[in-house]
């Protein structure tokens, strides 16, 4: 008799089963949280972490490293005065650099004091850092020694490959802090806004945080044991991934729970029918998700595969959390969870007519309404007007961009090399190209290197000895190495040109040498060229996989094509806007040449997961309620918490851009945008009335009732 009496009843067995499970989830993932703070132990953000993998000058840097006498990396401090340097300075400053000289992690010898050739109020000197030690930690306490140790009236700072390491390294610091406190607090902000209540948004937080302590330590691991490779831009997506992604599942639970619990009495029943209910849309989404990134295993840009794994790991976190953690703590929480808006039984609005689930739902049920209207109409010219914005798309420049403009912030190493460029010029010298030969045909090669009017010498490096001395030529396993001085600045387009021309020259002067071209321009034209290479073969492997999943999860054909067709357009249109944005209103300098694929995998990968959510469920309404009235119901009872998911994703991918990097703002900024546009527009809009204009072959060949098409 009292069990009758209460309604809301759950009996022992499924509190003790659902307590069990928020504890382990609290007592298991909640400390390992602690490793998200020592991701950066594991972290490789040097110059090797973004080398195309089998590139042409990734195999001469490999090559190359036997020719150093010293085993480093060079860091190259630069002093300026408000006039001309005097002898005392410059016996100064070698005294700095004689102590500097014998820290630990400095590899040989301190090479300079010089002068400044262009501007005598300057002066350099090259340190080389052991490549054993981490080189932010030595730039750190090579800059620390600087200000202990100045020079009276001379300003001190590092630059060289060390310095622009340890500056993007210190970039991504704020990964830890930073971005994590910008995205949670958006997203709390903005699910208190949907539920209105105080307790749930604090739960799917949690429940976020949880999954993104989980996939910390998963990464950690797997980092530290060379199963992934982790940098600070796969960090920052992985973090936000994370979060957007379990926010999302939640958003999708919480609804369907919110649904059960008018339809149902007891909370474990509205529980486990919420999560059977979103379990098919869920997985689907992750799958996408997971599967589309494990698709850049194919990319030959070392960042670029490495992203893949990192992230696959962190939308699994997700899932799990949102499927396990948050129905644990509903089922506990109860009704008490919508407080002050908890929902009760049945109305007479809820379940019914189609009529009556509109009317339950106004917003959503007016736009259903006004797809339902002219739908044919509605999809063309919604076509029309992503169409107009993604003809700008083929005009998207991602050629690269120089070191100094991947910061969006004053950094010492950039502020540095200005300083360095006006005491010394854009020296050529200091970046040559490096062409690995067969050692029997050095002289050929320095022959057709020096026939290209872009090259001002080549020169082999030779055997240690005295300056001036007539030396021959350092061998390594048969092979020398030649220093091709160009005439323009290392990274400038004429500079990528002659590189291009070197190489064909080579290929026809001298084909017996075998020569391979490298150096920092050699390495960005290959980025560039296997950027576009991994473009061209992950997109169709991204379409494959996310249109199987499709077929698998809607169990037609159809619909799925209509689907990818939409969020393929959807890209282009965001791509054609971050054209606009970046060209002609903030005036960036470029984009790296990722930018694109990572913006596609994201945007293809996640942004379907609306229209999934959406077409899931009217498959669901369709197989009880007809074609038509399928499709308006779902689109009305989706409607709330599609947008609510769309939002949430755009603004944790938003808050990427308080990182102080180029790449990371782009994507941001194209994620975001393209998150909106599917969110919004796609899903509410194309999709729907497409469906309705297609009729009930959208689910060909599959079974669904056309009663009401």
């Amino acid at each position: 008799m009292n069990e009758e009496r209460r309604p809301v009843g759950r009996s022992r067995w499924w509190i003790g089963a659902a307590l069990l499970v928020a504890l382990v989830w609290l007592a298991g993932a909640g400390p390992l949280g602690a490793f998200l703070g020592r991701l950066g132990e594991v972290q490789t953000n040097d110059r090797s972490a973004f080398l195309p993998v089998g590139a042409e000058s990734t195999e001469v840097t490999r090559i190359a490293e036997d020719f150093d006498r010293q085993d480093a990396v060079p860091a190259i401090v630069v002093w300026e005065g408000t006039a001309d340097l005097t002898e005392d300075d410059l016996a100064g400053i070698a005294d700095v650099t004689e102590g500097i000289g014998a820290e630990p992690w400095i590899s040989g010898d301190v090479v300079g004091p010089f002068p400044g050739t262009e501007d005598a109020s300057v002066a350099q000197a090259v340190v080389p850092i052991d490549s054993g030690y981490k080189t932010s930690d030595a730039v750190e306490e090579l800059r620390a020694l600087l200000a202990e140790d100045p020079v009276a009236g001379l300003t001190v700072q590092v630059t060289g490959p060390a310095g622009y390491a340890a500056d993007l390294t210190e970039a991504f610091a704020g990964i830890d802090s930073t971005l994590l406190i910008v995205a949670i607090s958006a997203v709390l902000v903005i699910l208190v806004v949907v539920y209105r209540s105080p307790l749930l948004p604090i739960l799917v937080v949690l429940a976020s945080l949880l999954a993104l302590g989980l996939s910390g330590a998963l990464v950690y691991v797997a980092a530290e044991t060379g199963l992934v490779s982790l940098n600070g831009q796969s960090q920052g997506i992985l973090f936000i991934l994370v979060v957007g992604a379990c926010t999302d599942y939640a958003l999708l639970l919480v609804a369907r729970y919110r649904e059960e619990l008018a339809l149902r009495d007891r909370i474990p029943d509205a529980v486990l029918a919420a999560v059977r209910g979103v379990t098919g849309p869920i997985l689907a989404s992750a799958g996408t998700v997971v599967l589309g990134l494990l698709c850049l295993l194919a990319a030959d840009l070392a960042s670029t595969r490495s992203l893949g794994p990192v992230v696959a790991i962190g939308i699994g976190a997700a899932v799990l959390s949102a499927m396990t953690f948050l129905p644990a703590v509903l089922a506990l929480c109860g009704r008490a969870v919508f407080w002050p808006t908890a929902p009760h039984r049945p109305t007479e609005e809820t379940g019914g007519d189609t009529d009556r689930v509109m009317a339950a739902h106004p917003l959503w049920g007016r736009i259903a309404s006004l797809v339902s209207r002219r739908p044919r109409a509605l999809w063309i010219a919604t076509t029309a007007l992503l169409a107009a914005a993604a003809v700008f798309a083929p005009s998207f420049s991602a050629e690269g961009t120089g070191q100094a403009e991947v910061f969006r912030t004053e950094v010492e190493a950039v502020d540095a090399q200005e300083v360095l460029d006006r005491g010394f010029g854009t020296d050529a010298a200091a970046a040559p190209a490096l062409v690995v030969t067969d050692a029997d045909h050095v002289e050929d090669v320095i022959a057709a290197a020096e026939s290209s009017p872009m090259v001002e010498e080549a020169t082999a490096v030779t055997e240690p000895g005295p300056p001036g001395a007539d030396l021959p030529p350092l061998t390594v396993d048969g092979r020398a190495l030649v220093e091709a001085v160009l005439t323009v600045g290392p990274e400038s387009p004429e500079a990528v040109d002659a590189v291009r021309d070197l190489r064909e020259r080579l290929a026809e002067d001298a084909p017996e040498a075998g020569a391979l071209v490298g150096g920092v321009t050699a390495t960005d034209l290959d980025t560039l060229e296997t950027a576009q290479r991994d473009f061209a073969v992950v997109v169709p492997l991204v379409l494959v996989v996310v249109l199987l999943v499709l077929i698998v999860l809607l169990r037609a054909l159809v619909a799925p094509l209509l689907l990818m067709a939409a969020n393929v357009l959807s890209f282009a249109t965001a791509l054609g806007v971050g054209t606009l944005v970046f060209d002609h209103v903030l005036g960036l300098p470029g984009a790296d040449p990722v930018v694109p694929l990572f913006a596609f995998v994201f945007l293809v990968a996640l942004g379907i997961d609306y229209s999934i959510f959406l077409m899931a469920r009217a498959r669901e309404e369709t197989l009880v309620h007809g074609h038509r009235d399928g499709v308006l119901r779902a689109l009305a009872v989706t409607g709330g918490v599609i947008t609510s998911a769309g939002v949430v994703l755009a603004v944790t991918f938003a808050a990427l851009a308080v990182i102080p990097l180029l790449f990371l703002l782009q994507l941001a900024f194209l994620v975001a945008f393209g998150v909106l546009v599917d969110a919004l527009i796609v899903r509410t809009l194309l999709v729907p009335a497409l469906a309705l204009d297609v009729g009930p072959r959208t689910w060909w060949p599959g079974r669904a009732r056309a009663a009401g098409a």
